[in-house]
């Protein structure tokens, strides 16, 4: 079994919410100030130093307003991220809200892109930090070797910068120091202060004319700067990504992202105003046209126009401790997503384990040297980071569509933070982000050429790789926390058709099982198959015996279910085929699950009835054979017969989740293999077994490998110690789904005190 020594967040989420909600879990280290260096970190510095510039070439002076918008557009976002995140405070950020929202695959697949920003987004920052250590070596070293400030030596020293922060990342909870990030905020804020001491000692009337005419381009430029740049304001989301490590997140995770935007425009707007009055050079009429000349090193040239040198180390300095931070942030956030996935079986299992004291310590390696793969690998690395930002973009409106379909499904559970002003900020926050993702796809269409190609390879490696996996934990995590289910906007019904008010007890509780709790229904069905040739008359009143015992069975059979905290409908019709009219009833009420109760395996007529109906329906079917007296909530040992990958997989992860969440049951998956198997071939089938079991069971399945030459005696002698047994229906050449002859052989070999429940899933 995996060495996992202690819970993390994202288990406490599977088992235990409330422990999440609360921030009580010993693995949450990061308290406000740490989650808020975490958002400075990878907002402020890198994009206002590469994109302020542009800014100014696009809209003039007016790039002031553009990015006053872009604050504004990322505070509606935010917001939206931030109840979704103290809803769901758990690592893996996006990912996990549309786990918790849509579905898995989904879930995946934001996941694999937003982790493919990240790991861009890090290599972009390793880069930048090594151009400006290039250039500093270059203007305070005369004697610096020519391969050092050549690209081989900018990939050191971007690598290195990767492996320091590895390093840290490793050994240290909380993504490790603050330093950088403290650091770049004080050299900002010494840049703004002297730009603002000599615009003070100008008189108005010239500052005026500086910014005349303010929106050269109109507000067709304004719209083109806030496209260019609102990726500035990227990173707050970094915060929810990091969320299972946050202290009480329901406020701290919306107080940091919010405090972290209030830092990023507090230094943005005072330094583009800054540098559009005093920064810009006597030679040039205005900032457009000095933008437009220098439009990577707006910030160094307007530095020195007033402050000197000093100014000009200022900012060499300041894009330095900007990359540092921002690469620091992005790694953290990237790994922290594999984390979250690896724990969904979306990723390499592998990748899910922590260290003792609660770090990802695989999560982060993987990370760094994809960081390190991805910057050899991709020489256009710029295309790369358009794709990035488009895909930040993307993933952030699709944030407020999950925020209003959460709210909207499950409204009842308590919010620890709301976003005011609900749905109208996360629709014109939607809005706006969507807005521009397409600007930003037109404008760099090369960007949605990378993002759709990682999407499809990570979608094929999906359902090659981890679809199986994935779509089992799944059904096990839905069947844990019914509010999963909820969420999803799903309601499934369960038919239970019911004829012996002796098995009513059995099925009910089954039923209960596949109904998930508040939202899960329950149909009883009994059908009267001919009460017409019965019928007499008492005291002028029209009886039939078989409609009065169809009321009987109802009754009796409502009434334990109202015991098992259920509020099932009742229904009787009237028909000449009962198989017939359960098809139908199933087919009428769009039935997620089918549960029948029936012991006559020997009898072939109804053997064959029952083949046609679970072939016929669209639904998950179940065949509870137990003993009267038996209960599914009373089970403690479970049997599960292994012979390969079947399709049953999913349901019966769901059924084994619902007896782990209601009781203290216990899964024995056994697997027989031949007595000429090797003792190599046994181990491996073994730890084989093992890691199925885990990703199942989550520490409460064992795996059995044995060797025998008849397995239904081996499997039933297993039998006689459980309560329970579970078996997948076999399916033929044609797709049909039956009970075939090693089925009902080995039914017939059980013993009656261990009740079999035949499964056969949907499609």
């Amino acid at each position: 079994m995996p060495d996992d020594p202690a819970p993390t967040p994202v288990d406490v989420d599977a088992r235990s919410g409330a422990a999440s909600a609360s921030g009580t879990d010993p693995h949450r280290t990061i308290g406000l100030f740490g989650a808020t260096v975490i958002g400075v970190g990878a907002i402020v510095g890198g994009g206002i130093l590469a994109l302020v510039g542009v800014a100014f070439d696009a809209a003039g002076p007016a790039a002031f307003v553009a990015f006053a918008l872009n604050g504004v557009v990322a505070i509606l976002t935010a917001l939206s991220f931030a109840e979704l995140s103290a809803r769901f405070p758990h690592s893996g950020g996006t990912y996990a809200f549309a786990k918790r929202v849509l579905s898995v695959r989904a879930a995946f697949t934001l996941g694999w892109i937003v982790y493919f920003a990240s790991i861009v987004a890090g290599v972009l920052y390793a880069l930048g930090f090594a151009e400006y250590a290039v250039l500093a070596l270059a203007q305070s070293w005369s004697g610096a070797p020519p391969w050092l400030l050549a690209r081989p030596g900018a990939l050191l020293l971007a690598v290195a910068a990767i492996a320091f922060y590895t390093a840290t990342q490793v050994r240290r909870a909380g993504g490790g120091g603050a330093w950088t990030t403290v650091g770049k905020v004080v050299v900002f804020g010494v840049l703004i202060a002297a730009g603002l001491a000599v615009l003070v000692g100008r008189p108005a009337a010239g500052i005026a004319d500086t910014l005349r005419p303010f929106a050269p381009s109109g507000f067709g430029g304004i719209l083109a700067a806030m496209g260019f740049t609102f990726i500035a304001f990227q990173g707050f989301d970094l915060i929810a990504a990091s969320a299972g490590e946050i202290k009480s997140p329901g406020r701290t995770i919306p107080r940091a992202m919010l405090i972290s935007l209030a830092v990023a425009l507090t230094v943005y707007l005072p330094l583009l105003l800054v540098i559009a009055t005093v920064g810009v050079p006597s030679e040039f009429p205005g900032v457009q046209s000095f933008a437009g000349a220098f439009p990577e090193t707006v910030m160094a040239v307007a530095a020195r126009t007033y402050l000197g040198a000093l100014g000009f180390w200022l900012v060499i300095v300041a894009a330095l401790l900007s990359m540092l931070s921002a690469l620091e942030a992005n790694l953290y956030a990237a790994s922290r997503i594999a984390f979250a996935m690896a724990r969904d079986r979306t990723l390499p299992a592998r990748l899910g384990r922590v260290s003792g004291r609660g770090i990802p310590v695989a999560g982060v390696l993987a990370s760094a040297l994809t960081m390190v793969a991805t910057m050899i690998a991709l020489p256009n690395v710029a295309a790369a980071g358009a794709a990035a930002s488009l895909i930040f973009l993307i993933v952030f409106t699709l944030a407020h569509g999950i925020a209003i379909l959460a709210r909207g499904r499950d409204p009842a559970t308590p919010i620890p933070f709301k976003t005011p002003w609900f749905p109208l900020v996360p629709i014109v926050g939607g809005i706006a982000t969507a807005g521009l993702a397409i600007f930003q796809g037109f404008t760099v269409p090369v960007a949605g050429g990378i993002a759709l190609v990682w999407s499809l390879a990570g979608l094929g490696i999906y359902l090659w790789l981890f679809a199986r996996e994935a779509r089992i934990a799944d059904a096990h995590a839905e069947a844990q926390d019914p509010s999963l289910v909820a969420l999803r906007g799903r309601r499934p019904l369960v038919l239970a058709p019911i004829v012996n008010p002796a098995s009513a007890g059995a099925l009910v509780g089954v039923a209960d099982a596949l109904a998930p709790e508040r939202v899960g229904r329950v149909m009883l069905l009994s059908v009267v198959s001919d009460a017409r040739p019965e019928a007499s008359t008492v005291d002028g009143v029209a009886h039939h015996p078989s409609l009065a015992n169809a009321q009987a069975v109802l009754e009796e059979s409502l009434g334990l279910a109202l015991e098992a905290g259920l509020s099932p409908e009742a229904l009787i019709t009237l028909a000449s085929d009962p198989w017939d009219e359960i098809a139908r009833a199933a087919r009428l009420h769009d039935c997620e699950s089918l549960l029948l109760g029936f012991a006559a395996l020997d009898d072939a007529d109804v053997r064959r009835r029952v083949n046609d109906l679970i072939s016929e329906v669209d639904s998950d079917v179940v065949v509870l054979r137990a003993p009267a007296a038996w209960r599914f909530e009373r089970v403690e040992r479970v049997l599960i017969p292994v012979g390969g990958q079947g399709a049953q997989e999913a349901l019966r992860a769901r059924l084994l989740g619902t007896l782990a969440r209601i009781g203290s049951s216990r899964a024995i998956y056994l697997r027989v293999l031949p007595s000429s198997t090797t003792d190599a071939s046994l181990g491996r089938a073994q730890r084989s077994l093992e890691r199925f079991a885990d990703t199942v069971g989550g520490g409460t399945a064992d795996a059995v490998v044995v060797r025998g030459d008849d397995p239904k005696a081996v499997i039933a002698e297993h039998a006689a110690a459980c309560d329970l047994m579970i078996l997948g229906l076999q399916r033929t050449a044609k797709g049909r789904k039956r009970f075939g002859g090693f089925t009902r052989e080995l039914a017939a070999a059980t013993p009656e005190s261990c009740a079999i429940l035949f499964i056969s899933a949907r499609g």
